[in-house]
C-alpha cells in the first residue's frame, strides 16, 4: 500500500471507477460520511436494482438529505462510521468517499472495524482519499491543510489490513475533475460547509480568491484536477 504514486493516474469519474471495482449493480450498499449525498443519489439512479443507505454524522446535513428529492432505493441514516447503526453482515459494499480522514484520528481504527463488521464475507470496502499533490490541493491547503489527517487515515488502513479482517484487494491512483462555476460556487461548496466551520481571516480569504482566479477563465469558472487514491479491501 502506498500513500501516493509518482504517476497520478488517468482522469476518471468516480462512479465509473466504483462500478468497475466493487460491482454495486444488485448489492446492498452503505456509504459512510455521505455529505450532500450527491454520489449516492447518482449511484442509486444508475443502479436501480441495488439498495443504498447513506450515513451522515452531521445532523444539519442529514436533515437536508432526508428532505431532499431522492430515488426510492436510497434511504438516509444519522450516525458516525465508528458506530454504524446496522446489524453485522448487512452490506455487500461499503463506500468511504473522502470521508475516512474526517473521522477523528482516535476513532479511525474503530470505524474500519465497523466496516468489517457490517460487510458480508467477501464484501468489498471502497475507500477513496485525496492525495496531497496538485493545484487543487494547493488551493485547499491555504485554509484547510489535511496532510496530517490524510496520513492518519492511510496509517489506519494499513493497520486494518494487518488485523486481517479486511484484506487489500487493489490500490488505484487516478485524477478527479473538480469544476466550479465561480468563486462563490467554490466558497459555497468548499468553505461554507456544515461539517467544518471555516472562519477565514480577510487576508486568507483574499489569498484563496487570488489562487482560484489563476485557474479561472473569462467567465469566472475554474476546473481543477484532484489527485486521488482508492483502496479496495475485501472482508475475509
Amino acid at each position: 500500500m502506498r500513500i501516493a504514486a509518482d504517476d497520478p493516474g488517468p482522469l476518471r469519474r468516480e462512479l465509473d471507477l466504483c462500478a468497475e471495482l466493487v460491482a454495486p449493480e444488485r448489492a446492498d450498499v452503505l456509504e459512510l460520511g455521505c455529505g450532500r449525498a450527491e454520489f449516492t443519489r447518482a449511484a442509486a439512479e444508475r443502479f436501480p436494482a441495488a439498495r443504498f443507505v447513506a450515513l451522515e454524522v452531521d445532523a444539519v446535513q442529514h436533515e437536508r438529505n432526508v428532505a431532499s428529492p431522492h430515488p426510492g432505493n436510497l434511504r438516509f441514516a444519522l450516525g458516525g462510521a465508528q458506530a454504524i447503526p446496522a446489524p453485522p453482515a448487512s452490506f455487500d459494499v461499503v463506500l468511504m468517499l473522502k470521508s475516512l480522514h474526517h473521522v477523528p484520528a482516535g476513532l479511525m481504527d474503530a470505524a474500519l472495524d465497523e466496516v468489517a463488521r457490517v460487510l458480508r464475507p467477501g464484501g468489498r470496502a471502497y475507500v477513496s482519499e485525496p492525495v496531497c499533490a496538485g493545484d487543487f490541493d494547493a488551493l485547499m491547503s491555504l485554509f484547510h491543510d489535511e496532510r496530517a489527517v490524510r496520513a492518519a487515515a492511510f496509517d489506519a488502513l494499513q493497520r486494518a489490513a494487518a488485523r486481517g479482517r479486511l484484506r487489500p484487494a487493489g490500490e488505484h491512483f487516478w485524477r478527479a475533475r473538480r469544476h466550479y462555476a465561480s468563486f462563490d460556487d467554490f466558497a459555497q461548496r468548499m468553505i461554507h460547509v456544515t461539517h467544518t466551520e471555516h472562519r477565514l481571516a480577510p487576508r486568507t480569504l483574499a489569498a484563496v480568491r487570488e489562487r482560484f482566479a489563476r485557474h479561472a477563465g473569462s467567465d469566472g469558472a475554474a476546473t481543477f484536477e484532484q489527485a486521488m487514491r482508492t483502496d479496495v479491501l475485501v472482508r475475509a
